[in-house]
């Protein structure tokens, strides 16, 4: 069989589009792999001009020599493309081969890194010379590209070549460098058990529930899933060391200036026990009780599913087969639902946030129900704790039963059920209300991680507030203050902003380390003119938030935070999820995903009674579908307190007959807008935008497009999806589709690498609806194996920003 690679390993391939260098009579030229027109083939293209030597023919091989390309670049060893041509220097290049460039390392050629990390001199002194060199330098002194063309012969004749280079090449070699690409073609929505990418995409699985994060640990694979073996005594403590369970919010950290390295953090969301445990029935009615003889039977249940929530903090390195997790690193690290956790910011030590086990109030133990997150400019994590009332149970025996009514009044807001979700108050005490009815205040708050320090303790940053927190996005204030947007993910809930009291230090990374213990806390009120204030939760005996409205400090304020926002008068939205600052143009885009309840009426909801009709800012009753939100600060600065507002995407599916697609902004209005209705930021040809339903995450890429994934009932569309879509200039609203998640998936993430080559997801629970002994989807695995939520990276084939 033709080959086009010499690897004695054969273990590494070279994906199209990475970007690689070549060595050409004593200077370093950038190359690029790319497809060839009509051919099943990857072939590295040389941007200036071929780096080839030959060698004697290989024994064995038909008429056939063999061309060595050394390449080697700033960051990696040097290593070996090496191509086998027929006699004459023609390529063989038939339809249907498969011909695929290889790399191998050549121990020859690389001696690795001394302690200090610079390179160790290599053994060949051709290689050696180059090392003296910068690489910027040698960059900047490679020909043109119509230069390379012309003297393509010459350097061909040189190198014992055939003087005419083939057409298909030369069709590859006149292709661009890495710049933004054409735009992606929309894919149609999907019911497929697949995750499907738009043309001229891959995608690349990172890594998967149970998967190991440290050598020498096999795993816990989806063939495990099919038994019960693996669920022992000691199931718990292995997954301490494994990837969790139901991955949601990513943030990627480059390693210093190195793009193809860095730091992954990853929430873990919650457990759905019917897709774990084999032999455990999703039987409605009887779930409950299914639940509770399940956990009495295998105990061991609980701290296990513990184990697999909170967080995952991995390294990633990007080689020949995409990205890679590097198992071990001094980063990686697991931070779960047992793990402690130090209280900080103004609850500290309040009187709520004591118990028998932690009577100063200062430590809590682990982190659950982690759902979106963020990133401070100073390189930490921000993760958010989202529905943590799903897992504490005995609310109402321990209400019927109290005289504390302090404690009483601080659960109304956050109200929690008698039978918890999960049933972990049946073996651990601590998610008793009866035994504990303290700790459910313990959480509920934004975690802030150090990704660099595996030995820092994460910190829980009260300053931010207290509810279903969707995430934490960061940017600067015009006088560098830092400003963090959140939601509070439940229906009629608020939209939240924190500005520190002190200004970012850039220089001093350690003078940031507690930035988020002191600041103001604001409330958004949206007015129907479309403008807004931002309202400041702050405790003040001369103004609303005083000890005669319950609030007696600071502290009250944070931990009754749904409350306090009630007494000022914020507007209650649908849902808010993601809230994201566009980091070029600093507005702010809000997902409010879906509010079946809203209705012409008006009661009790959540502790507390409003009004159910629509509004300007959440025009639709019935919202099945969702809406964005664009909020512009006063003089364009996070610091203002007041805004103006628009509602930028009302979603749904344009295809529908009979629905509306409203063109002007001014009929985005409550009396005007129907349930099938949509509206995409003003953009006028309904045929060229993708449907959508129910916003959840969103992410910018580097030329400020913004991306937006889903979490909806495949019934309203399709699977759940990825989407892009331009905020500004002539193709502000083009919606398009880019990728259609397994069935059951909700796709959560939304995170690009720096130059926006890459695009992690998350595909959590891929296969909900079924079990693992009746599953609905076999994704990632196949094979018939049950469903594992998992990191993907997307990324375009010819390697240029999505």
């Amino acid at each position: 069989m033709t080959r086009l690679c010499f690897d004695p390993t054969n273990k590494v391939k070279r994906r199209i589009g990475d970007r690689w260098t070549a060595l050409q009579d004593g200077k370093i030229v950038a190359a690029r792999v790319q497809p060839l027109p009509g051919f099943d083939v990857r072939i590295a293209t040389v941007e200036s001009h071929w780096a080839v030597r030959q060698e004697p023919p290989i024994q064995g091989a038909l008429q056939v020599s063999l061309y060595v390309l050394v390449a080697i670049d700033d960051q990696n060893p040097p290593f070996m493309v090496c191509g086998y041509f027929a006699h004459g220097g023609t390529p063989i290049l038939r339809p249907g081969s498969r011909i695929v460039c290889h790399a191998a390392v050549t121990a020859r050629s690389w001696r690795g890194r001394r302690p200090d990390g610079t390179l160790k001199p290599p053994s060949e002194p051709r290689l050696a010379s180059l090392m003296t060199t910068p690489f910027s330098t040698l960059l900047a002194d490679r020909l043109s590209r119509r230069d390379f063309l012309a003297r393509a012969p010459r350097v061909a004749a040189a190198s014992g070549l055939a003087t005419t280079v083939p057409s298909a090449i030369a069709a590859a070699l006149a292709t661009g460098p890495a710049s933004a690409g054409s735009a992606l073609v929309a894919i149609a929505p999907s019911k497929a058990d697949a995750l499907v990418v738009a043309a001229g995409v891959r995608y690349d699985t990172v890594i998967a529930a149970g998967d190991a994060l440290w050598p020498g640990d096999p795993g816990l694979t989806a063939a495990d899933l099919r038994s019960l073996k693996w669920l022992d005594e000691s199931a718990a403590a292995r997954q301490d060391r494994r990837f969790g369970v139901n991955n949601d919010a990513l943030a990627f950290f480059p390693e210093g200036n190195n793009r193809r390295r860095g730091t992954l953090c990853v929430n873990h969301e919650y457990v759905l026990p019917q897709l774990v445990f084999a032999g455990l029935s999703a039987a409605g009615a009887e779930r409950g009780k299914a639940r509770d003889a399940w956990i009495a039977a295998h105990p061991q249940t609980v701290p296990w599913m513990q184990s697999a929530h909170g967080v995952s903090v991995l390294t990633l390195q990007q080689g020949l087969r995409g990205w890679q997790v590097q198992r071990g690193t001094r980063p990686t690290r697991r931070i779960t639902a047992r793990t402690p956790i130090e209280i900080r910011g103004p609850a500290r030590a309040h009187g709520l946030m004591k118990t028998a086990a932690d009577p100063s109030g200062t430590v809590a133990l682990g982190t659950f129900a982690n759902c979106a997150g963020g990133k401070t400019p100073w390189g930490t994590y921000l993760t958010a704790e989202e529905n943590i009332q799903d897992y504490f149970g005995g609310a109402a025996s321990w209400a019927s039963s109290t005289r504390d009514e302090t404690t009483r009044e601080a659960h109304r807001r956050w109200p929690i059920g008698e039978r918890s979700v999960y049933g972990w108050d049946l073996v651990d005490s601590r998610f008793d209300l009866r035994r504990e009815p303290h700790e459910p205040f313990r959480h509920g708050w934004i975690v802030e991680i150090d990704p660099t320090d595996p030995n820092s303790p994460p910190k829980k940053r009260t300053a931010l507030g207290r509810f279903c927190h969707e995430g934490a996005n960061t940017i600067l204030t015009r006088d560098g203050r830092v400003a963090a947007y959140m939601g509070d993910d439940t229906k009629f809930e608020y939209v939240y902003k924190f500005i520190t009291r002190d200004r970012f230090d850039a220089k001093n990374r350690a003078a940031n380390r507690d930035l988020l213990d002191e600041g103001v806390l604001y409330v958004a009120r949206f007015d129907a003119s479309g403008n807004g204030e931002w309202l400041p939760l702050v405790h003040d005996e001369k103004g609303p938030l005083n000890s005669r409205n319950g609030f007696s400090s600071q502290a009250d304020v944070v931990i009754r935070c749904r409350a306090a926002a009630d007494v000022l008068g914020a507007t209650p939205m649908d849902r808010p999820e993601d809230v994201e600052p566009n980091p070029l143009t600093g507005r702010v885009y809000m997902s409010l995903t879906k509010n079946a309840d809203r209705a012409q009426k008006r009661g009790a909801f959540s502790g507390r009674e409003l009004d159910f009709g629509a509004d300007a800012a959440n025009p639709r009753l019935s919202n099945d579908f969702g809406h964005i939100i664009e909020l512009i600060e006063a003089d364009d600065d996070a610091a203002s307190t007041r805004f103006r507002w628009n509602v930028f995407l009302l979603a749904g599916d344009p295809r529908v007959a009979g629905s509306k697609f409203i063109t002007r902004a001014e009929d985005v209005v409550p009396d005007r807008v129907q349930r099938g209705d949509t509206y995409y930021a003003g953009f006028a040809d309904r045929s060229q935008v993708s449907p959508i339903a129910c916003p959840d995450n969103l992410g910018f890429d580097p030329s400020g497009r913004l991306w937006i994934v889903t979490d909806a009932d495949g019934d309203l569309i399709a699977n759940n999806g990825c989407f892009v879509v331009p905020t500004q200039g002539p193709e502000r609203g083009l919606l398009r589709q880019i990728a259609s998640a397994p069935v059951g998936a909700e796709v959560c993430g939304c995170e690009f690498t720096p130059d926006g080559t890459t695009l992690f997801l998350s595909i959590q629970h891929p296969g909900e609806g079924g079990t693992v002994d009746r599953p609905v989807s076999h994704w990632p695995d196949g094979n018939g194996l049950p469903p594992r939520s998992a990191v993907v990276a997307l990324s375009r084939e010819d390697g240029k920003p999505l």
